[in-house]
């Protein structure tokens, strides 16, 4: 056929509008539905189309129309909700994931005969081989019953058996250790506990068999570290956990070259379902902190996988930092602006009043975080900080007011995890220096950790202060949240309704009824952000994560239920139905 340059145009340009029509077909659309969005205005629509692994259209019903082509999976939400992913900010996924192998306390409040019978039952399945650990995890300490009941070997060694045995405390602060173990450990009444660290003592100065922080290296050293294989068990486990509750994105908040190799294995085959961000540990031992930065960087060069793209990949740009331990009894390790407080009378006719223990110095001295601070920074590594008591929050509010007068210092998103206790004059110093509070929104509720470990030791006036959700918001905080699982068990949905009732399960009994001091609770709409944009915000991922907004990553959720219809106490009830990530269904 022969046509003049003319006619070939207008033919060419007949064509364009069938070519154009054709391209934004979408692979997959989600119509008649409530779809929470997170963007700026918490926008609500009813349909979202998926092209590529990235949202192509969010509006109404009739708008998403023009998407469907004869291969688009269309998909009728009935009214359900859909929302982005969750983006839990801390978690330890494959220490997760590896005590769903173990033998496990389940979290239990337990009596010292309870404890004994569990720790026996995993005993009696194994064969008694005097040099095999047992590793028994998921120990609710503070929950222990009676309250304040004094742990020690004693209950481990009453056990029938040749083996060691470590207890490790879910709040991943302690362990506990039986006689045979302690042999092992070599500790002994002469052993000195390592920096930041703490063997605890009876009156007589004699090991109890609790090692609290860096003294549980003693033990933890010698256990064999888990083979290829396990890792791997570990991590498919973990990334199992996550996509059921709705978990697409994570930062793992304290790293290892094996997690980091099972993980990039898991990648490889394509079975990674969730966006993986890991921290790398920098230490405060007298190393010079140039040097652990530059350890940390070697380990980021070797695994972090680049670009962000629809596939989940593997991202090494944060560093670890512990400037405390954990403000609960019986560690106290937490640091301190003012004395723990100490009963000087009897369980009968107590009297309470301020002690003379602040808890341990903070792990980096003042001069050793901002050096370390402007290593990272130049480094362009994140530091994601644990900081539990409120001294350790100064502190580190105060390195960060140093590093910020810098270029590159001002480039950095600094997280602050956990504060528990923070002094609320430095409420609004996290607004100032732009740093990021990530809260495990659970902690806030009436329990044997919150009341029976902290609120006589306290006193009353800092313990009115405890879990500063809603008011580090108001006072201009970017919240974000972290599950720090496994310290719990992985539960997101119980936690938002934590965050925002500030009250326990209801069989959780009746001395743990009722809210959690008299601060308010965060809204649904303010936890929500806290557990997606907020969060993403802190692994800079917040323009392709964390909400649902066209050009973003397709990473959802559908919810089985409207959060926004049901009465709060009802929130931890809600189940995810789907799980998408990068415009593919991982769960179920």
């Amino acid at each position: 056929m022969h046509m003049t340059a003319g006619r070939t145009f207008a033919f060419i340009a007949s064509l364009l509008p069938a070519v154009l029509s054709a391209a934004p077909v979408a692979d997959t659309v989600y119509r008649n539905g409530y779809v929470y969005t997170i963007d700026a205005q918490d926008s609500v629509h009813q349909a979202l189309a998926v092209r590529a692994g990235r949202i192509a259209y969010v509006g109404d019903d009739d708008g998403v129309q023009e998407l469907i082509g004869s291969r688009t999976r269309v998909i009728d939400l009935q009214g359900r909700m859909l929302m982005p992913g969750l983006v839990d900010g801390h978690m330890h996924p494959q220490s997760g994931g590896s005590r769903l192998l173990n033998c496990s306390l389940d979290y239990q409040r337990l009596t010292v005969p309870q404890f004994q019978a569990r720790i026996q039952a995993c005993l009696d399945q194994e064969k008694d081989d005097p040099k095999r650990w047992l590793i028994v995890v998921n120990w609710f300490q503070q929950g222990m019953q009676p309250e304040n009941v004094d742990m020690t070997r004693a209950a481990l060694d009453a056990l029938k058996t040749t083996r060691p045995i470590v207890v490790r405390s879910s709040f991943g602060h302690s362990v506990l250790l039986n006689s045979k173990g302690m042999q092992l450990a070599k500790v002994t009444r002469d052993a000195k506990a390592p920096p930041g660290g703490k063997i605890a003592r009876d009156a007589q100065g004699e090991p109890t068999g609790i090692l609290e922080d860096a003294a549980q290296d003693m033990a933890m050293d010698l256990l064999p570290p888990l083979t290829p294989k396990e890792n791997l068990a570990a991590t498919r486990a973990a990334l199992d956990a996550m996509r059921r509750q709705g978990v697409t994105t994570f930062l793992d908040a304290f790293t290892d070259p094996e997690t980091l190799t099972a993980y990039r294995q898991v990648q490889r085959a394509g079975k990674l379902t969730a966006r993986a961000h890991f921290a790398v540990l920098i230490d405060h031992d007298k190393d010079a902190p140039g040097k652990r930065v530059a350890a940390a960087v070697k380990l980021a060069r070797q695994f972090d996988q680049g670009d962000i793209r629809p596939a989940p990949s593997m991202q090494v740009r944060h560093a670890k930092l512990f400037m405390d331990g954990v403000i609960s009894a019986p560690a106290f390790t937490g640091t301190m602006l003012e004395p723990y407080w100490i009963n000087r009378g009897t369980a009968e006719q107590p009297d309470w009043g301020p002690g003379s223990d602040k808890g341990p110095d903070s792990y980096f001295s003042p001069a050793l975080l901002r050096a370390t601070l402007h290593a990272l920074a130049r480094a362009k590594l994140d530091p994601h900080i644990h900081t539990d008591g409120d001294r350790a929050v100064r502190d580190t509010l105060d390195a960060l007011q140093d590093v910020r007068a810098t270029k590159a210092g001002k480039a950095l998103r600094p997280a602050l995890a956990h504060g528990e206790i923070i002094d609320p004059a430095d409420y609004p110093r996290f607004a100032q220096l732009d740093a990021t509070p990530v809260l495990s929104f659970q902690w806030a509720k009436p329990a044997p950790d919150t009341v029976g470990a902290l609120k006589d030791y306290m006193g009353p006036k800092r313990y009115a202060t405890v879990e500063p959700q809603a008011v580090l918001q108001a006072a201009g905080a970017r919240v974000a949240f972290g599950s720090d699982w496994p310290v719990d068990p992985l539960d997101q949905w119980f936690a938002l309704k934590v965050a925002v009732t500030r009250m326990a399960a209801p069989d959780a009994g009746a001395e743990y009824a009722g809210r959690l001091t008299q601060q308010p609770g965060m809204s649904v709409a303010d936890a929500l952000r806290a557990m997606t944009i907020n969060a993403a915000y802190t692994l800079r991922m917040e323009k392709q994560v964390g909400s649902l907004e066209v050009g973003k990553l397709a990473d959802m959720i559908v919810l089985d239920r409207n959060v926004f219809d049901i009465p709060a106490d009802e929130l931890a009830n809600v189940k995810v139905e789907q799980t998408v990530v990068g415009g593919r269904t991982v769960w179920p």
